[in-house]
C-alpha cells in the first residue's frame, strides 16, 4: 500500500519532469511554450463565461419554477412499481444539465438515506454512469463557435438514457 502512495505522489511531477526533458532534447522553448499555453487558456476561460452564466441561470430557473417537481410527480407511480426510489429522478434530470448540482443532489441522498441505501449506491452509479451533456454542449461547443449541435445533443441525451437505465440495472443487479 505504501508504494502505491508513493507512486501515486510522484507520478504526476515525472510527468511534468518527462515532458520537460523531452521538450529539451528535441529544442523545443519549453517555458515560453508554457507561457503561451498558458495566455490561451485564459483567453478561453474568458471566452466560456458566458454560456457558463447561461447554464447556471437555466438550472436555477429549472429548479426554482418547480418543473422538475412536476417532472418527479409524473413518473413517481412507474418508479414504486419498479422498485425504484423517486427520489433519483431529480439526479437524473439535472445531471445532464450540471454536474455540480447533481453532485450536490447526490451528496444529499447518501446523506438522507446513507451510503449502503440502494438510493446512495444507485445516485452513486448514476453519477458515473452519465454525463454533463448540456454543460458540454454549450460551454465546449460554444466556445469554439459551433452554433449547429442538434445532432450532437441528441446522441449526447441519448447516451444519458442508456446511462440512466443501465445504472438503474446494475444497482438492481448487484444490490
Amino acid at each position: 500500500m505504501q508504494t502505491l502512495a508513493a507512486v501515486s505522489l510522484w507520478f504526476i511531477p515525472l510527468i511534468i519532469a518527462f515532458i520537460l526533458v523531452i521538450g529539451t532534447i528535441k529544442k523545443v522553448p519549453t517555458y515560453e511554450s508554457f507561457v503561451e499555453g498558458g495566455k490561451e487558456g485564459i483567453k478561453i476561460a474568458i471566452s466560456i463565461i458566458p454560456f457558463l452564466v447561461g447554464m447556471l441561470v437555466s438550472v436555477s430557473i429549472f429548479r426554482a419554477s418547480g418543473a422538475m417537481d412536476v417532472v418527479t410527480g409524473w413518473v413517481r407511480p412507474l418508479l414504486y412499481g419498479a422498485g425504484i426510489p423517486p427520489e433519483i429522478v431529480p439526479l437524473a434530470l439535472i445531471r445532464p444539465i450540471s454536474g455540480t448540482a447533481a453532485l450536490g443532489m447526490t451528496t444529499d441522498l447518501i446523506a438522507t438515506y446513507g451510503p449502503d441505501s440502494f438510493a446512495g449506491r444507485l445516485a452513486s452509479i448514476l453519477q458515473g454512469s452519465t454525463d454533463t451533456t448540456f454543460y458540454v454542449l454549450t460551454v465546449y461547443f460554444g466556445s469554439v463557435g459551433i452554433r449547429k449541435m442538434g445532432d450532437a445533443l441528441k446522441v449526447g441525451l441519448l447516451a444519458d438514457v442508456v446511462g440512466i437505465a443501465a445504472a438503474i440495472l446494475v444497482a438492481i443487479l448487484i444490490f
